[in-house]
């Protein structure tokens, strides 16, 4: 009994509670001179990943850095932020939103007060718009009100409607709207000179990927068929480490045309939705959070292919 009063009160000087878990690191990964991807776990949003769970773009330029994705709420701003300076001790100055999910926009607000410019495409913020009541309802269930405090939306300075050539630092950015893909705003950014592809949720590695606000599959394969044309050396996904083309094209590319093929057969023989579920797809049980939304995955395709 002693020796837990004893770690209580150590706790305490140390300013944290003891019933209250740690926030989970972000893994800062060097990908290529100047460019970094920054890592958050594999699982959903909660408290202690404070809706960072999802991987972010870092490029350091002499101008300052330009940033892709900015969290998803302002305390997981900050610990992106608290994570670039361990990377360098320049301001970010450019973030650009690859999508309109949480963590690819809502701590916007963090990086704008600190004088960032803020890039998106038109129809990013159209999704980011028409969806942040949802963001921060469900944020709110699963963070906490304590963990949401401070977040709140901004969505852009300035926006494009299918390309934008962006030149800073030295370095040059193709940013690309080629259509619908996890959401109806998903862009890609392509650094020619580096061969670095930036996917956004365009591309999943490492976990198992959700069929997504879009609902349409046939956008997102037509999406990606397009990005991976660029043969990228370098492919920083929108969760899972930096990483080569044909590991994200396994693990989401593949996924997708696996699950169209066989909901494809199913409904040609008139198939229904509970036979969707019963689907193998343990070829790729090998990606997290497999088991939690595998089936949710055969029905939300399958609900979409029967009226294509």
């Amino acid at each position: 009994m002693q020796l837990l009063l004893k770690s209580i009160c150590l706790l305490l000087l140390a300013g944290l509670s003891p019933f209250t878990q740690a926030e989970v690191p972000l893994e800062v990964q060097k990908v290529t001179e100047n460019v970094y991807a920054i890592v958050g776990e594999l699982v959903q949003r909660r408290p202690e990943n404070l809706a960072n769970n999802s991987t972010h773009g870092v490029i350091v330029t002499d101008e300052g850095v330009l940033l892709i994705d900015p969290g998803g709420s302002y305390k997981g701003a900050e610990q992106l932020d608290r994570a670039i300076r361990t990377i360098t001790d320049k301001p970010v100055k450019v973030v650009i939103n690859s999508g309109g999910q949480d963590h690819r926009w809502l701590g916007n607000s963090y990086f704008k007060a600190k004088g960032a410019r803020i890039i998106a495409a038109e129809a990013t913020v159209a999704d980011q718009r028409s969806r942040t009541n949802d963001h921060f309802f469900r944020l709110g269930q699963l963070l906490g009100k304590d963990v949401l405090e401070g977040t709140d939306e901004y969505y852009t300075d300035e926006t494009f409607e299918e390309r934008m050539i962006l030149k800073f630092g030295g370095f040059d950015f193709e940013l690309i709207y080629a259509g619908p893909a996890h959401t109806d705003g998903d862009i890609f950014i392509w650094m020619p000179q580096q061969s670095v592809m930036f996917t956004g949720d365009i591309a999943f590695t490492e976990r198992a990927l959700g069929t997504g606000p879009a609902q349409n599959t046939a956008s997102w394969v037509k999406v990606l068929e397009e990005m991976m044309s660029y043969k990228p050396k370098h492919v920083i996904p929108g969760h899972g480490h930096a990483t080569t083309l044909e590991r994200a094209k396994a693990d989401t590319y593949d996924y997708l045309i696996f699950l169209r093929q066989e909901i494809g057969k199913l409904i040609e023989n008139d198939g229904d939705v509970l036979e969707a579920v019963k689907i193998d797809q343990s070829r790729f049980s090998y990606l997290e959070i497999f088991e939690q939304i595998a089936g949710r995955n055969a029905q939300a395709v399958f609900t979409q292919m029967e009226f294509e």
